[in-house]
């Protein structure tokens, strides 16, 4: 497994593996905060961006072609407050030139989501 980039070493972001499903967990502190008591839409956009890599990977097994994101629409549903934030991501379509991700983030309640995110991806095969 590659690096975690350094943008989310920075953010705290640590991976968790439950029920055979990737989640991605970033902690509530200073760094990731935006006005006084919430998140940040920049770092649950980022959170949401390394789901969707994360289960794009995954699911691209050993192959590693590059990536390119060619489209990224998140949508912001509910503000984030003083709690870890979770996010899970799922490949919609992986065709050989590109592939479409879908995630979703929230914090206490999963069926509440904070935010969610669609990703379309280039794919350049070697």
């Amino acid at each position: 497994m590659n690096p975690p980039p350094p943008y989310a070493v920075y953010l705290g972001v640590r991976t968790e593996e439950t029920g055979g499903e990737l989640l991605f967990v970033m902690p509530f502190g200073e760094r990731v905060t935006g006005r006084p008591g919430y998140l940040h839409g920049g770092a649950i956009a980022a959170l949401l961006e390394f789901a969707a890599f994360g289960a794009l990977f995954e699911a691209l097994g050993e192959e590693r072609p590059q990536v390119k994101p060619v489209n990224v629409t998140v949508q912001y549903m509910r503000g984030g407050i003083n709690h870890d934030t979770c996010a899970a991501a799922r490949v919609t379509r992986l065709g050989k030139r590109v592939a479409n991700v879908e995630a979703h983030a929230w914090q206490l309640d999963r069926a509440k989501p904070i935010a969610a995110a669609q990703m379309n991806v280039l794919l350049r095969r070697t």
